[in-house]
């Protein structure tokens, strides 16, 4: 197997990950990420295959667990509930009731908010530019997902602070004080949620976490710690991809000089996620000893799938580097797949199909005010800011 080193820190690599990709994929399915100290899946068919075998998962068995930190307890007191952390039996039950209350119908119905969310944020912006990753990209999603999940609007800046200390947890750049961050972050999150939670249990209201509250199947119900777990879970993974898919999406759109149009929107949000996804990779489990694409995995051994690779795999994509969203639709791997497909992704697809439109319909002659840069959070893939002009 191919063998090679790159820090995931590297100012290099975060500004363009993807020519070590290329290095990588050049030694066939499988290649060995020295930093990371496991095999990592980069070719399209590797990624697909393994995001759908059962044989390997995100759960870790309890005989293979290590000991949790004292000062992680609460960050990973909230994670022992998170179905993006588990395997069936316990997922299949707690996504079954998050489909339940999040359907497609819930989701096409906030068309018309996001439309009108859509405009007062550029009716706020100042004339002439501005950082369009505070000002538009990160305040569109966590207000949607709070106006979905009934928690109220007042709170999104807070929510935003929570969500990015939690999620950093999952950054290379992690040390004890992203930890000790995060673990507050997620003690102050439990929290406020619990207090929202038993308030929807005595005032229901008309909104999704009523539904999570009222959601049951075969007579099983959220416990308030799976309901806690799964809101966070929603309001982090809900916002968080949308922010980085909007950023890297309008640098995309005005580097390329690619018009985007109500008409055309779909394809387009489609060819964003497979040329610059939000996240670039999702580990996985052997759960038994399994050779796959020529490599033997033992029990307990960890496989990086780098979803952004596979989405660059010239064997899927001719000219994959080429921003084309007028390339034949081929999957690709931007919301993951098989058992832990993001299950916000209509809502992802929903936010970006309506908002780039009329973002570039409204803001005639927008331009980058300059070069943007990407910000230090892999495995996670986003600007650090977004300066334009118009």
């Amino acid at each position: 197997m191919l063998r090679l080193s790159q820090s995931p820190t590297d100012p290099d690599f975060v500004q363009n990950p993807y020519p070590f990709y290329d290095r990588l994929r050049n030694g066939g399915d499988l290649a060995w990420w020295e930093d990371y100290g496991m095999p990592c899946a980069v070719s399209h068919r590797a990624v697909q295959a393994l995001l759908k075998d059962r044989r390997f998962g995100r759960e870790v068995p309890a005989d293979l667990a290590p000991p949790i930190p004292e000062h992680l307890a609460p960050f990973y007191a909230i994670e022992a509930h998170s179905m993006l952390e588990l395997e069936p039996p316990r997922h299949t039950r707690l996504r079954g009731l998050v489909l339940r209350a999040f359907t497609s119908g819930r989701i096409a119905a906030m068309r018309d908010d996001i439309t009108s969310l859509t405009h007062e944020l550029i009716d706020a912006l100042p004339a002439g530019g501005a950082d369009l990753l505070p000002a538009f990209c990160q305040p569109l999603p966590v207000i949607v997902i709070c106006r979905l999940l009934g928690v109220p609007e007042s709170h999104a800046p807070q929510l935003l602070d929570w969500s990015n200390a939690m999620v950093a947890m999952y950054q290379a750049r992690r040390d004890r004080a992203v930890e000790d961050a995060a673990a507050r972050a997620a003690s102050d999150f439990q929290a406020f949620l619990a207090d929202l939670v038993a308030h929807r249990r005595r005032h229901p209201e008309d909104d999704l976490l009523t539904r999570l509250v009222e959601a049951e199947a075969e007579g099983s119900r959220l416990s308030t710690g799976e309901l806690t777990a799964t809101v966070i879970l929603l309001l982090n993974a809900g916002h968080e991809a949308t922010v980085h898919s909007l950023g890297n999406g309008i640098k995309a759109l005005l580097e390329e000089n690619v018009p985007i149009a109500p008409e055309t929107a779909d394809r387009t949000v489609e060819e964003i996620l497979r040329f610059d996804p939000p996240l670039h990779m999702f580990t996985r489990m052997a759960y038994e000893e399994v050779e796959v694409f020529g490599h033997t995995f033992r029990r307990g051994d960890s496989v990086a799938l780098l979803l952004a690779a596979a989405n660059r795999d010239p064997a899927t994509w001719p000219d994959p580097a080429t921003f084309d969203p007028a390339r034949p639709p081929a999957t690709h791997t931007g919301f993951g797949g098989g058992l832990h497909f993001c299950v916000g992704a209509p809502l992802a697809r929903l936010e970006m199909s309506i908002a780039l439109p009329i973002l570039m319909q409204r803001l005639p002659g927008l331009r980058l005010a300059e070069p943007p840069r990407y910000a230090n959070l892999y495995h996670f893939h986003g600007l650090e800011a977004l300066r334009a002009a118009w």
